[in-house]
Order: structure tokens, then sequence, then C-alpha cells
């Protein structure tokens, strides 16, 4: 009987996006097993891991199981290729290694012959499929984070002497924290003109203002505190500095 290992993921975006079940995945793999005669010699699953990357703890275990049993293991089954990966290089790069040592990839689902070289285009096009899905989303997600610091809103994780929170209608946005009155106090004291930023940094360390030196520097300037929002260049977009709808601390 062949020997097949079955590997199942989900990322957090999987499970709240898209309701990607682990038990359906494995209850589907070990059905179809069943159907062809493959023995299931060992399940490996990773819960909560991107699959951008193959640095994933369960499939390295995999790997080294494959390595430390060369011949063992004649199939690694996973029910879509997004599973496996959705990075299309590194997903090529890993199905040679994995052919080095003897193994066969194959989605369930999305079954290709790969004794028909023209096959390898469908592999291809089920690979990119999801990295390009990743690349959008992000794309998706920098661009509503762009359109919301443009409208005045500071949507990323809120800086020293603020925090997140949200407004009336339920938008994120950013309020005076309990550092506030010390990044206040940092900004006056150094204005008077007789500190240097680095002492002045290690008196307010002393008193509870806890910020590396980079870290200091950096917030000195950020216009945040007076009520703008800097706006990184973008694509063709130069920077720009808006006027924020947060409260300013100087």
């Amino acid at each position: 009987m062949a020997t097949a290992i079955i590997y199942t993921r989900v990322s957090t975006d999987d499970q709240a996006e898209k309701g990607f079940s682990l038990r359906d995945q494995k209850d589907k793999l070990e059905k179809y097993c069943s159907s062809k005669g493959l023995e299931v010699i060992k399940h490996f699953e990773d819960d909560g891991y991107s699959a951008k990357t193959f640095n994933r703890p369960q499939f390295n275990s995999l790997l080294d199981y494959i390595k430390k049993n060369k011949g063992l293991v004649k199939k690694l089954l996973v029910v879509k290729w997004d599973r496996f990966s959705r990075n299309t290089e590194a997903s090529f790069s890993m199905i040679k290694q994995l052919v080095k040592l003897g193994v066969e990839v194959e989605a369930i689902e999305q079954k290709l012959d790969n004794t028909v070289p023209e096959n390898l285009i469908m592999k291809a096009l089920y690979l990119a499929i999801p990295e390009v899905e990743n690349l959008r989303r992000s794309l998706n997600t920098t661009t509503g984070m762009r359109r919301a610091r443009r409208e005045g809103r500071y949507v990323s994780t809120a800086p020293y002497g603020f925090k997140n929170v949200r407004d009336s209608q339920n938008r994120p946005i950013i309020a005076h924290s309990p550092m506030a009155p010390a990044i206040k106090k940092a900004f006056e004291m150094l204005a008077s003109g007789t500190w240097q930023i680095e002492l002045l940094r290690k008196k307010l360390y002393g008193e509870g203002l806890k910020i590396s030196k980079s870290n200091f520097y950096t917030l000195l300037r950020n216009p945040i505190y007076c009520g703008k929002i800097r706006l990184k260049a973008f694509q063709d977009e130069v920077e720009e500095v808006v006027q924020g709808n947060h409260e300013p601390i100087i």
C-alpha cells in the first residue's frame, strides 16, 4: 500500500474571512486516502500560520520527518494548493526539494497529472492565484489606510502619548493616553532651549517616560503631536502632511 502524509493549515485570515475548518480538511484528506488505497502514516497541522513562507512549525516537522524516513513517504497531500503555499517561487522550490526526497505533492481538489508537461502551467496558475490574492489584499489595506489618513484619521498603532479608540460612529481614532502629559512636558522643556535632547530623555526616563533614544528622536519629529498626520510617499504620490481630526498634545 502506498503511503502518504496529510497536511492541513489555516491562517488567522482564513479563519476570520473564509471559515476554513481544519477538521474538514483532515476529513476530506482521510476519505480521499481511503478511497485511493493510501495509508496515512502522519498528519501535520499548522493552526494560525500564514503560507507566505514555509517557516511554519508543523511544516518544518513534516520536512524533518520525511528526511529522517527517506523512502517511507510517497505522497504529501493537501486539500488545495493554497493550503500548501501562497508563494509561487517558494512553492516550486519546495516541490523540487520534496521530489528529490521521493515525495509527490498533490492537492486532492485541484488534481493534476504530473506526467503531462502542459499541466505545469495549471500548477503555476493554482499556486499564483493565492499569491495574487495576498498582494491584492495587502494593496487594498494600504490604500484604505492611506485614505483614512488623508481624511485625518490615524488608523495604525497609536504612537507614544496616544491610545487607539473608536469615535461615535465606531471609526478608529486616537485619543490622549495617560502618557500625554509627559510627552507635552518633553516638548515644552526642549522648546526652552536649555536642554540637550539626550539629557532630556534620560531625565524623563527617570520620571517614567520609558522610551529609547531612537524612539525619542522619532517622537520629537512626528507632526502627530501638533495635530497633523504625515502621509508617506507612495507610488506616484509625494509625501504630504495633512490635518488630523485628533486632539493635539502640543
